[in-house]
């Protein structure tokens, strides 16, 4: 049984939710979600540069835990460049 998920801090909510190819219409992209929590990791990492300890501390998870999260929402995000997908953020699960 896996373990119980620890919640995270998240304090990023962002102004849209959705990314796509120009000039393909949406129905007709494959679609990549992006987490709520994969958001902020990619935001405290790549835009506020922080390092990852002190990003994972504003998350009040651990630095390798934070490490996942960041490596999955890389990944993801480069996918949607490379295939061309559509990148949907998930609006659920932010905390005030």
């Amino acid at each position: 049984m896996p373990r119980h998920r620890c919640p995270r801090f998240l304090q990023f909510k962002p102004d849209v939710y959705y990314f796509k190819p120009r000039g393909i219409p949406l129905r007709y992209l494959q679609t990549i979600t992006l987490q709520p929590d994969e958001l902020e990791s990619l935001k405290l990492y790549e835009v506020d540069g922080l390092d990852q300890t002190t990003a994972a501390k504003q998350m009040r998870i651990s630095q390798p835990t934070f490490a996942r999260i960041l490596d999955h929402a890389q990944r993801k995000v480069a996918e949607a460049i490379i295939k061309g997908k559509a990148i949907e953020i998930q609006e659920k699960g932010l905390d005030p």
